[in-house]
């Protein structure tokens, strides 16, 4: 069983220019910082700022998606639409607004119910979606759903799968323009909290490119050449 999402990393070009974003833009407070990664708060998650260098790297271009509350949504709209083209979708009660950081990667902030949390402002709360990019989407689906992801919905018009791992949604996107001209992510690292790391990890033995047992888990290099922690509770 998978649960709670605990970093997503996302290679930036100049470190500090993308620290000064995500602390000006979003508010995020850091919570780690090393001399090529800056680790920010986002409720349960890491968000990592990664310069390129050593593997793992950040994923690039990836799209993802934070929780705000849907009560200061529309102060988070009001705030960004200032400086940013915002884009805007909604998707049955939810309202979804995107905009691109300093180096391509598309955030989408979401209206969620979290409205019994004490708000002062505009707040986030959490990663809820990670957008990864496949050569093939079948056996790209099939290797996530050996390690527990679920299949929730597929595109008709766009060559995509959503699923869902516990607290957070994996979309698997053929290479594409998405919803405000976002993008499935390349060569991403990203950790997820498993019940079961080995047995999961046990079952893409012969699929992943490579699975190696780390401090806090299990790491599996999928075929696409993304990277997924299965970490231990």
């Amino acid at each position: 069983m998978l649960s709670t999402p605990r970093w997503l990393a996302l290679e930036v070009k100049y470190l500090d220019r993308a620290r000064s974003f995500y602390e000006s833009v979003l508010d995020l407070p850091v919570v780690r910082e090393a001399e090529r990664e800056v680790a920010f708060d986002v409720g349960k998650t890491e968000l990592r700022l990664r310069a390129p260098g050593d593997v793992p790297r950040g994923g690039l271009h990836t799209h993802y998606a934070l929780s705000v509350p849907s009560v200061a949504y529309d102060d988070w709209y009001e705030r960004l639409d200032e400086r940013f083209d915002l884009v805007e979708h909604q998707f049955g009660d939810t309202r979804s607004l995107y905009f691109d950081d300093p180096d391509g990667h598309c955030v989408e902030l979401a209206g969620s119910n979290v409205d019994s949390l004490a708000v002062d402002g505009p707040v986030v709360v959490g990663l809820f979606e990670v957008v990864l990019e496949v050569e093939e989407l079948e056996p790209a689906r099939v290797f996530y759903q050996r390690l527990g992801f679920e299949p929730v919905d597929h595109g008709d018009e766009r060559r995509r799968v959503r699923m869902t791992g516990g607290d957070v949604d994996l979309e698997l996107w053929e290479p594409q323009l998405g919803l405000a001209d976002g993008r499935g992510g390349v060569h991403v690292d990203w950790g997820i909290t498993a019940e079961d790391a080995e047995i999961a990890a046990d079952r893409v033995t012969r699929d992943a490119l490579a699975i190696d047992e780390v401090e806090s888990g299990f790491r599996i290099r999928d075929p696409d050449g993304h990277y997924l922690t299965l970490c231990e509770e």
